[in-house]
């Protein structure tokens, strides 16, 4: 299991690489250069090692079945990762992991953790292992001191719209009663108040997000993503006023063409000055795939129409620095594919699009839903999922980054 935190192979990066590096190339990579940042390492932060030996069949001289000499699986898939840093000082990941793909049946949230800034890590704990896949995973700590974790479940794996899965998985969902199936398909938060050592039972939310709610000023926790409101899909936003032990939705999004079609996996964050700003995923018919933005001056009550922004990728994770700043990391799956940042420093007014920020690259476009955290010296710590090695299950990795 590696869990070290180890360098990403030279063939990608090379070793600690800087925006003054002089070869420009490493390998198939260009290294972009950033004008307002410099990458001070990227590492692997987590590795899953395949542990079941497969048995495969061929035949024999004579026409006979026989076995084939054991194999160790392949690395196991780990995706969708979100990263908090606690009032203690640690820092946590969670993470869908142990998978065999992007959509299978296996899908487990499990948690690795750091006491020294992201320079070694934990081996991984499995918080969730229900009946179904349990996917994308957000991690607050709430100011009473509670882990908040966040996620759905999924039958996806055995829907025929998604055919190469629903072959080989299919007879999976078969074996699962829909009774189990209807106790936990949809969109839960779980609270541990003991550092992660044990978790209370899941709560159901209306919605979800890859990386979960936030924490307000005023104590509540606000939510936003993809739900239904009055039986129709919907982009709600939901409170809890009991550190989250329940949800109740207080707000929808509204777009211009009165469709949410192609529109997900949102974020949040308040300002300094109390507006919360909310950015998502846009997939269009065509190929602008922009980011939106809505605002509220409300406390989450109310929220402006949905309007697009010059940034393209998905999806958004927010952060307010400790400069009063606003960061937006997303995943940039189209040539060059990598994980990227943009800066605002007006709240969200305007974006320095001009100078988008390269924080890694990538082989190809399975990667992203990055998440940021601050450290006490006030440089950027980044994690997000993607391939080690071209052609291999992704794993999830860390940038280590500074503004100048």
């Amino acid at each position: 299991m590696i869990t070290t935190g180890s360098l990403l192979n030279s063939h990608l990066h090379g070793e600690k690489i800087s925006n003054h590096h002089k070869k420009g190339m490493i390998k198939n990579f260009k290294i972009s250069p950033n004008k307002i940042a410099t990458i001070i390492e990227t590492k692997l932060v987590c590795k899953e090692p395949g542990k079941l030996y497969i048995i495969g069949q061929s035949i024999d001289e004579n026409g006979h079945v026989k076995p084939t000499d054991p194999f160790l699986e392949s690395n196991r898939y780990l995706g969708w990762p979100t990263i908090a840093k606690t009032e203690e000082g640690e820092l946590i990941i969670v993470y869908s992991g142990d998978r065999d793909s992007h959509v299978c049946p296996w899908g487990k949230t499990q948690l690795i953790r750091s006491r020294d800034n992201g320079k070694t890590w934990s081996k991984p704990e499995t918080i969730n292992n229900t009946p179904l896949d349990d996917r994308d995973a957000g991690i607050i700590q709430t100011q009473k001191g509670t882990l908040l974790i966040s996620w759905f479940t999924s039958l996806t794996y055995a829907s025929p719209a998604w055919k190469w899965t629903y072959q080989k998985y299919a007879r999976v969902a078969e074996k699962i009663p829909d009774e189990i199936k209807k106790i936990w398909l949809g969109n839960w938060t779980r609270r541990s108040t003991d550092g992660g050592k044990t978790w209370e039972k899941p709560v159901r939310t209306s919605s979800t997000a890859p990386h979960g709610p936030i924490q307000l000023r005023d104590g509540r926790l606000l939510y936003i993503g993809n739900g239904t409101w009055n039986g129709l899909p919907a982009l709600v936003a939901e409170q809890s006023m009991d550190d989250g032990q329940s949800w109740q939705v207080i707000a929808t999004f509204k777009t211009e063409s009165g469709s949410i079609t192609g529109i997900s996996e949102p974020h949040l964050v308040e300002t300094r000055s109390g507006k919360i700003i909310a950015m998502f995923r846009n997939e269009p018919n065509n190929n602008e795939k922009f980011l939106l933005q809505s605002e509220s001056h409300d406390g989450g009550k109310t929220w402006t129409m949905l309007h697009q922004t010059p940034i393209w990728g998905y999806p958004p994770h927010l952060l307010e620095l400790k400069n009063g700043w606003l960061l937006v990391v997303y995943g940039y799956r189209k040539e060059p594919y990598g994980e990227r940042a943009c800066i605002s420093r007006d709240e969200g007014k305007t974006w320095d699009i001009k100078n988008e920020i390269v924080l890694a690259d990538a082989f190809n476009g399975d990667l992203g839903y990055p998440a940021s955290v601050q450290l006490d010296d006030e440089s950027i710590l980044t994690v997000y999922y993607q391939q080690a090695n071209r052609g291999e299950p992704t794993s999830i990795f860390t940038t280590h980054w500074k503004l100048e």
